[in-house]
């Protein structure tokens, strides 16, 4: 079993200016991060030119992984289109190998049948704005009841549907597949990895949102460290990326420690 390669995502630290959250995981002795186009006030929102960001990360030592993401990917119209095609001009002139695909989690398009159809429709309409670029889309089930898009066998089924599987990988994050109750993994099919953990005792399952999701430690419910395990088990060697999104996590004014503590607690647990 191979060692984890680990990556940040932005809104572990989201109160840094991009040079300063690259600072961070380059003095964690990452070489991979994750930037986000919905923090107020951060690059891609304020206007920051990808040149501006890509050079940042050069002077760090760091690669740009993703953007994270296009949101409501499988409900596709003109106005996804033109948001498709900006991220991914932005994606390419950063320097970032992919672009995350996230669906619609609102309750809507839910119907057997429809989320289907929506889903390869989308794709299908994505994989040339993609392929034009030269960047990847990583689709990214959430474990959301609410979600159009649950199933990571669904994704798959969509991708090799629309022959994209050049094109498209999963991202497995580990409390959507918590939440989600889908036991079948596929590394060869996975792009990506989103770790964060819950440590909340009295939430339910149900109940568990974002705010929930901390930094993996001994109180983890969601086995990050068992996800991780079985994936390496069966040869994904792609980046496991740190993505919590608890106030608490970014607030905190020790990331670096926080962040290194998290890191030597999943690979002692890993041994």
């Amino acid at each position: 079993m191979s060692h984890p390669v680990f990556g940040i995502n932005h809104i572990a630290a989201p109160r840094m200016v991009p040079a300063e959250f690259f600072r961070l995981a380059r003095s964690l002795g990452l070489g991979d991060v994750e930037i986000r186009n919905d923090l107020e006030g951060n690059a891609i929102v304020d206007g920051t030119s990808p040149s501006e960001v890509k050079a940042a990360a050069q002077e760090a030592g760091v690669r740009i992984a993703t953007i994270n993401a296009l949101q409501r990917f499988n409900e596709w119209m003109p106005e996804r289109e033109r948001e498709a095609i900006e991220l991914a001009d932005y994606a390419r002139d950063v320097g970032a190998k992919a672009l995350v695909l996230v669906p619609v989690n609102d309750g809507s398009g839910q119907a057997e049948g429809e989320r289907q159809a929506n889903l390869r429709a989308a794709l299908a309409a994505l994989k040339p704005i993609l392929e034009e670029r030269g960047i990847l889309g990583f689709v990214e089930p959430l474990g959301f009841e609410i979600c159009s898009l649950r199933s990571k066998r669904e994704a798959v089924d969509a991708i090799e549907a629309i022959g994209g599987e050049g094109r498209f990988k999963l991202v497995h994050d580990t409390f959507h597949h918590h939440l989600a109750g889908e036991p079948e993994l596929y590394p060869a099919m996975t792009g990506l990895v989103h770790i964060s953990g819950v440590t909340d005792p009295d939430v339910s399952v149900s109940d568990m949102r974002d705010p929930h999701r901390v930094l993996v430690d001994e109180d983890d419910r969601l086995d990050n460290i068992g996800q991780m395990r079985s994936l390496l088990k069966l040869g994904y060697n792609g980046l496991f990326s740190f993505e919590p999104f608890a106030p608490q996590i970014q607030h905190m004014d020790d990331h670096s420690g926080a962040i290194s503590a998290s890191m030597d607690r999943i690979r002692a647990g890993l041994i």
